[in-house]
């Protein structure tokens, strides 16, 4: 199978640490190098020292996998060689750089949030579709082996009454992008969007937001935290909560008549990390320690998949989409 040549819109953090080792296991792709923005292209006016610092990061990049330096977005975008670009830039840089991506006839997997609103999601789903080509947002722990378990044992809890679902973390400092209103921040288009995800994948299409609350950090401009409840067509519920000034917190429960199921880091199990899931019936309680997996791996192979396979494709159009909506639906009630 031939290869698909791959390169990166910006040498991050996340692209270094978690896409690019997944990405040398791909049998999809073939990665090509990745871009540092020029001149014209930074958001605001960079610094000498911040034009030098990412050059520096994109050398590492090179001596790590290899690949070339694009100077510029631009020029990798523009690139004959360069089939799909992974855009891992703050949220509100997305709807820009896709759309420049899709105009060139690239694919394009992109970072959670797909776009901070849903009109621009749609302009880009539209796009996509006329161009025939694959999108794909990263919110890779749906492709953990984890879910598939859960999903098998639901049935030992009874009649679902209740799903829970938290997620959040500790400040990261004024300078990260989460805390910067004109990046796309906010607790809702970050840690909330898992949590979204994760109510979706359970309650499926039929989900909606009942209530919501969003809390503003004054001093950012941003949600720092906030709740949510949805809804599906059978009444199922499933409550909420995401915060990005919290103690560490990631967990599921689902509640049945007969018994409880819980466990922690099923949004962000790492590579080599294997979950374990209590399952609570009456007085017996059991933990399962279950198989480590390889999430960010498998979205890159979904992502392949969507770009051989148009029934795939066309079918996560409808995912980013609903996904968007929820939290659309959200923001329109604060």
């Amino acid at each position: 199978m031939k290869k698909i040549k791959i390169g990166v819109l910006c040498p991050s953090e996340i692209a270094f640490r978690r896409f690019l080792p997944a990405l040398q296991q791909s049998q999809y792709f073939e990665y090509i190098g990745v871009a540092v923005a020029d001149a014209i292209e930074w958001f605001g006016e960079p610094t000498p020292e911040q034009i030098e610092a990412e050059w520096a990061k994109a050398q590492k990049f090179v001596d790590s996998y290899g690949g070339k330096i694009f100077n510029g977005y631009g020029e990798l975008l523009n690139a004959p060689e360069v089939e799909a670009v992974y855009i891992p830039l703050p949220p509100a840089l997305h709807y820009e750089w896709a759309k420049r991506a899709l105009l060139t006839g690239k694919h394009v997997l992109l970072e959670k949030p797909f776009c901070i609103n849903i009109k621009d999601t749609e302009e880009l789903l539209s796009l996509a579709a006329e161009k025939h080509l694959a999108v794909h947002e990263n919110y890779m722990f749906v492709y953990h082996s984890q879910l598939e378990w859960i999903s098998e044992h639901i049935a030992e809890l009874g009649e679902l009454r209740l799903i829970r679902i938290d997620f959040g973390f500790p400040f990261r400092g004024a300078n990260d992008f989460r805390y910067n209103r004109e990046l796309g921040g906010g607790a809702l288009l970050d840690c909330g969007g898992y949590t979204l995800k994760l109510a979706g994948y359970f309650l499926g299409n039929s989900a909606q937001i009942t209530t919501s609350q969003l809390n503003i950090q004054p001093e950012f401009g941003v949600d720092i935290g906030g709740s949510a409840t949805l809804t599906n067509d059978y009444g199922l519920t499933a409550q909420v909560a995401f915060g990005m000034d919290n103690s560490y917190k990631c967990s599921l429960e689902l509640w049945g008549s007969k018994g409880v199921l819980y466990t922690n880091r099923v949004l962000t199990a790492p590579v080599g990390y294997e979950p374990q899931v209590m399952i609570n019936i009456g007085d017996n309680e059991q933990v399962y320690t279950l198989s480590a997996d390889d999430s960010f791996g498998k979205s890159i192979a979904y992502f392949g998949e969507c770009i051989r396979d148009e029934n795939k494709r066309v079918g996560h159009y409808a995912e980013i989409k609903r996904q968007a909506q929820l939290v659309a639906d959200i923001r329109e009630r604060e």
